[in-house]
């Protein structure tokens, strides 16, 4: 006789954990290691363990699950928010949470999870820091500009400031070389070849392997372009909806920035990205759109080439253009 699976709802918060189940139905624990192995003891070899990605809270015990040899699933937070919508609860609590958690698993296919490769958890952390030295310096150098406008050019104040700039961007290369060198310790041959595109520089490879586990989470470009919010979302229904196609925005900023800022390069020196662009400029659209455009085709030929394993072919007329 076939095993029944059991699945196990788990919503998780700082300091504790709720859990729901079908048999037992509901309990709580603390989020600790005290916790877990209390946890571990009440799981069988037929418990299926569904969780939401929660930020910094749900590593700690899907790790020790993945250890422990628990099934687990990890699922995107929006997909249990729209689940619940669904289904019209208009409960929210920790309790109901982790029993609704409980209901996806039921009715929903599930992908067994696995942790990400220590080399990517850590470039993550240094990205992590990186956007916050960037949001730091964007503050320091916006309040130099109002003090040097307002006349005042010297001070003890304004020297302050220009030091901590300066430490700030020592900070930055300092993060940003650790991830060079734990990208070409472990993707030294994608990495590579991702520089071989007109247009994607060194940071913007980096980036995208990390944010891509090296392209191997997606099956296709376009759940690629989706993950970033670069894909075009349009609105319609009837005759009476016509609502403009915008780009969803979805996903790291960071990425998306950089994206932009590599597809001014791409639409002049990539060819199958200035092809494009010029294409969609002649038929009377903006620029701006263009360029969106061309983010969308530098992904599409990064993720060919890091399936390909072939450097970038500017005469190549296939899947990439």
């Amino acid at each position: 006789m076939d095993k029944i699976t059991i699945f196990v709802g788990i919503d998780i918060s700082k300091d504790t954990i709720d859990v729901y189940d079908s048999l037992t139905g509901h309990f709580q624990f603390e989020n600790n290691q005290k916790g877990f192995c209390f946890f571990k003891k009440r799981l069988t070899a037929n418990h299926w363990c569904v969780m939401e990605a929660t930020g910094c809270y749900h590593q700690r015990l899907a790790i020790y699950l993945y250890e422990e040899g628990i099934s687990l699933s990890v699922v995107n937070p929006l997909v249990i928010k729209r689940f619940i919508q669904m289904k019209l609860n208009q409960v929210k609590t920790d309790k109901s949470d982790a029993r609704m958690i409980c209901g996806y698993a039921e009715e929903q296919p599930l992908l067994l999870w696995s942790p990400e490769a220590s080399y990517i958890v850590e470039c993550k952390r240094n990205q992590s820091g990186i956007r916050l030295y960037f949001k730091q310096r964007t503050a320091l150098k916006n309040m130099l500009h109002s003090l040097l406008t307002g006349g005042q050019a010297k001070g003890k104040l304004v020297r302050s400031i220009q030091r901590q700039i300066k430490q700030l961007d020592k900070e930055i290369d300092l993060l940003e070389h650790e991830m060079e060198q734990l990208i070409r310790s472990n993707e030294q041959d994608l990495y590579s070849r991702l520089n071989t595109i007109p247009g994607i520089g060194r940071k913007t490879a980096m980036i995208l392997i990390v944010s891509t586990n090296g392209f191997r989470d997606f099956e296709s470009a376009s759940q690629v372009s989706s993950f970033f919010g670069l894909a075009p979302n349009e609105r319609s229904s009837g005759s009476s909806v016509r609502g403009r196609s915008r780009i969803s925005k979805i996903g790291d900023p960071l990425l998306r920035n950089h994206l932009f800022l590599c597809s001014f390069t791409a639409s002049i020196h990539n060819p199958q990205c200035k092809a494009l662009f010029d294409r969609i400029v002649l038929k009377g659209k903006s620029k701006k759109l263009a360029l969106i455009a061309v983010c969308n085709k530098l992904i599409k030929q990064a993720y060919g080439i890091s399936r390909s394993g072939m450097d970038y072919d500017p005469n190549f007329v296939g899947r990439l253009n």
